[in-house]
């Protein structure tokens, strides 16, 4: 069946057009180029793929073409004007457990009152439905042009992961993956929000600066461990939100420190301080610290954020003193 769609698919656009065809678990993801976005002969795909295999889901993804995707200042950014306020949550590298800083704050500013959104543009990595429990549920749409949000404890999201299986890594470049978010950010139905937390690609490469200028990103919370060889590329990534002109709200410390439960004693697993004193090195706020604990872990891999499932613990109350200053 799998090679009847691809087929299908091909004998409606040419080779240069397509750039990628996925099948699995009874869902069609094509992703086409940018130009081809009004074509009429994308919604006649559809229809003849529906023919072709009814029970399946066909979703068509566009992407920019290279020739466009420079950033220009002049050039319109990204925008939904019922969003407040975007406050981007990255890292200078992977391993420092920015999604999940990233979610629980975002479920800690909802807990202080705000309507919150969570958008999962680490592209290559998404982890926000696992996270908030949704992964394997299909998104919906009413209208066929706008998807709804996912919409769990309280806080609204919505990730690429949702549309595409976990095992199958997106092996796109920086303009087609920044192409695709862009789709998804705008044509998602987010209603009104007072503050959305933005879970970025780890590192300071190209889709990081084109998403933070396209996004009319507020502020940015830069997180990492203790640990020297992380604090430099958190340094790193300080330094790129500076330079293309996106405040810093300050610095987030996580796996901070450990707290053994059966004698009390503490251990500086990964160091500790080093993040509040990289953070008054560079004159920027540091807005906190996050303890290694297994709770946090498990709570994030069972769907059950510790901010929703442990609202009365210390893990969380860490989360919800950094999301008060924020």
């Amino acid at each position: 069946m799998e090679s009847q769609i691809k087929q299908l698919v091909q004998s409606y656009f040419s080779a240069s057009d397509i750039d990628s065809i996925g099948v699995f678990d009874k869902r069609v993801i094509i992703t086409l180029s940018k130009n081809l976005e009004m074509s009429e002969k994308v919604e006649e795909l559809k229809q003849a793929l529906s023919q072709l295999v009814p029970n399946y889901k066909i979703s068509v993804v566009f992407t920019a073409n290279k020739e466009t995707s420079s950033f220009h200042p002049e050039e319109e950014k990204w925008s939904v004007p019922s969003i407040k306020k975007i406050i981007a949550v990255a890292s200078g590298k992977g391993g420092v457990g920015k999604s999940t800083t990233a979610i629980n704050l975002a479920l800690a500013l909802s807990r202080l009152g705000n309507k919150t959104a969570i958008f999962d543009a680490d592209i290559y990595g998404p982890s926000v439905p696992t996270m908030l429990g949704y992964e394997n549920q299909p998104v919906v749409s009413y209208d066929g042009k706008f998807v709804q949000p996912f919409e769990t404890f309280g806080l609204k999201s919505m990730s690429i992961g949702s549309l595409i299986d976990r095992d199958t890594p997106l092996i796109w470049r920086g303009a087609k993956a920044c192409g695709a978010l862009q789709q998804l950010f705008n044509e998602t139905n987010w209603g009104e929000i007072d503050v959305m937390v933005v879970d970025m690609p780890p590192g300071t490469g190209d889709i990081q600066i084109t998403l933070s200028q396209k996004m009319k990103i507020d502020e940015a919370v830069i997180v990492s461990t203790p640990q020297d060889i992380a604090l430099i590329d958190a340094v790193k990534g300080v330094n790129m939100f500076k330079k293309i002109g996106v405040p810093i709200a300050g610095i987030v410390e996580n796996m901070s420190y450990y707290i053994c439960e059966k004698c009390g004693a503490r251990a500086d697993i990964f160091g500790h301080a080093g993040a509040q004193v990289t953070a008054q090195k560079m004159g920027e706020r540091f807005l906190g610290e996050i303890p290694l604990h297994v709770a946090i872990r498990e709570n994030a891999d069972q769907g059950t954020p510790i901010v929703y499932s442990q609202p009365e613990s210390e893990y969380a109350k860490a989360y919800l003193k950094i999301a008060e200053q924020l």
